[in-house]
């Protein structure tokens, strides 16, 4: 199972960042993880400069998103809506893409549901509970 450690995620995006400046060429993931980057050039700065990337991994700036970790949840949603994993989350994120208009928003949303899960499943100390999380999206998908 591949495990990155969170200075190979920050060397990862910072890459493909770089990448996609230069127009060079990708691998899947690298063009599906360029078109998440395009939806966010407000983090465009964080990831064009690798080393000051990894100096900072252990820096929290209260009251900011860190690009890396919300980057990592939009390649997450996006690999999971791919094989349907946990089974019932393709449907409900389109469900919630539909109710929002927005494939984008409804990741974000969906990224709401899956950090509950984790939270939650780390407290507990017991595995994560993925129809929790596709029932939470489905809750967002059905508002009125």
């Amino acid at each position: 199972m591949f495990n990155p450690s969170q200075a190979d995620v920050r060397r990862f995006f910072c890459s493909v960042y770089a990448k996609a400046k230069a127009e060079q060429s990708m691998e899947a993931i690298e063009t599906i993880a360029s078109l998440w980057i395009d939806e966010h050039p407000e983090y465009h700065a964080a990831l064009a400069d690798v080393e000051a990337a990894l100096r900072n991994m252990s820096q929290v700036d209260e009251g900011k998103t860190n690009p890396f970790l919300h980057l990592s949840m939009h390649l997450s949603i996006t690999e999971q809506c791919s094989i349907d994993q946990p089974r019932g989350i393709r449907q409900a994120v389109e469900l919630l893409t539909h109710r929002l208009d927005s494939l984008h928003e409804a990741h974000h949303a969906a990224m709401d549901c899956l950090g509950q899960m984790l939270w939650e499943s780390q407290r507990a100390g017991r595995a994560p509970d993925g129809q929790g999380y596709v029932a939470c999206v489905q809750r967002h998908a059905t508002r009125d």
